[in-house]
């Protein structure tokens, strides 16, 4: 490992299956008992998972992690430590009620003064979970018309709650010893990157890191669409929340600044919501193995992006995505293994809880989700080392253990 870069920046990752030595989790926290069946949709959910269970199986996973060698470093704790310095609060106080959509200014210095008596790991905490308008006093003096307002409107929340923080992987990548910090595709989760743009900004540790990309774009990049396949090749989803011209923008600065990669491979993938993300289909699970979702071999387009006199040069692939990822990972075989085997029912249920999504934490060993046996059992058959953990809660939020887990520093290969 580059001694002096993982030095200067605290970021170093240049592949998808390098032994993982430190890792970003967000532990599940109050943001998912402000879920409530009418808004889901709004805060894209399908299901409630229980906080306390979810909370067991996610301290489950954080164990395996750490017992196989991954440092363990939490979402809200670099946030705390980020806003240690009483102007970096209030400017990322500032800014998170400018981004909450609030346009009711006696509201907000209401939150405000909320804000103010809190602990700096409380206002996180806070500013994770969410306002309940029950939580939530001082409208009882000043304007009449405020507090009709207040009291008028059905919706309980004065801020909305980020229950997909778990989902580390999303809101901002690690590339090399630098970060793409994303644009969301929808308003609930972009908030969410807020605390990236903090930490990669104030952080002492991080603050200096290079950026790919930055959430003040106007199209959407997501990370679970950011698969690093080797030092040298990038694959990118154009999926239903990462957008094409994200894609030629990430690629021209990548490719022209990074020195280190040389062509993105962008995945054309169906724009749905069981396929939201490129890892929800296809992982790499060792140098020349990796998961995919049987239907993606007959709707999928790979286009080739390379940097050729200052310009992203894009051609069509055409082929078996095996010959195709042969080709340009320079291997001499690839093995696809299929999630739920060739059975279409066991393909689609396993594929709804993520059997694709799996974390490798080194060559040929991956952390997945126990109830996918039918993958599970695949992999095993195909030399993969495979360590389960639990997952009946952590599972409805549509998301597996790539998903929730964004890797800050693994070993070369």
């Amino acid at each position: 490992m580059p001694t002096e870069a993982r030095l200067k920046t605290g970021l170093h990752n240049t592949s998808e299956i390098g032994r993982l030595r430190k890792v970003m989790l967000h532990r599940p926290g109050r943001e998912l008992e402000n879920l409530m069946p009418e808004y889901l949709e709004r805060l894209l959910f399908d299901d409630i998972p229980y906080l306390k269970a979810a909370q067991a199986e996610h301290d489950a996973f954080a164990q395996c992690l750490r017992e196989n060698g991954a440092e363990v470093v939490y979402l809200r704790d670099l946030v705390e430590e980020t806003i240690a310095e009483p102007g970096i609060r209030r400017e990322l106080t500032e800014q998170f009620l400018d981004e909450a959509g609030l346009e009711n200014h006696r509201i907000r210095d209401i939150l405000q003064e909320y804000f103010s008596d809190m602990s700096d790991g409380g206002l996180v905490d806070t500013m994770m979970a969410g306002v309940r308008k029950s939580d939530v006093r001082g409208f009882e003096t000043g304007k009449l018309a405020d507090y009709l307002s207040f009291r008028s409107d059905e919706y309980p929340f004065l801020i909305d709650p980020m229950p997909n923080l778990y989902f580390t992987r999303d809101p901002f990548a690690t590339i090399g010893t630098g970060v793409s910090l994303h644009r969301m595709h929808t308003v609930t989760r972009n908030r969410e990157t807020l605390f990236g743009k903090f930490i990669f900004k104030y952080h002492p540790v991080y603050k200096d890191t290079p950026k790919w990309y930055d959430r003040g774009e106007t199209s959407s990049l997501e990370g679970g669409d950011i698969l690093i396949l080797s030092p040298e090749v990038i694959a990118v989803g154009i999926s239903q929340r990462t957008q094409e011209d994200s894609i030629d923008k990430f690629a021209h600065t990548v490719l022209s600044v990074s020195r280190t990669f040389k062509k993105i491979l962008a995945f054309n993938i169906p724009k749905t919501r069981s396929f939201m993300h490129l890892d929800t289909v296809f992982t790499m699970v060792d140098r020349d193995k990796f998961t995919v979702h049987p239907n993606i071999l007959h709707e999928i387009t790979v286009f080739v992006m390379e940097l050729v006199d200052g310009h992203v040069h894009i051609q069509e692939e055409q082929g078996r995505l095996e010959d195709i990822l042969k080709r340009h990972l320079e291997l001499d075989d690839v093995k696809l293994i299929k999630c739920g085997s060739d059975s279409p029912i066991d393909a689609a249920r396993e594929q709804w809880s993520d059997g694709s999504n799996t974390l490798a934490i080194a060559p040929g060993e991956v952390v997945v989700y126990e109830r996918n046996y039918v993958t599970n059992r695949i992999l095993e058959d195909n030399g993969i080392t495979v360590h389960t953990i639990p997952c009946s809660e952590l599972s409805r939020g549509r998301g597996g253990p790539r998903c929730m887990s964004m890797p800050f520093i693994r070993d070369d290969l």
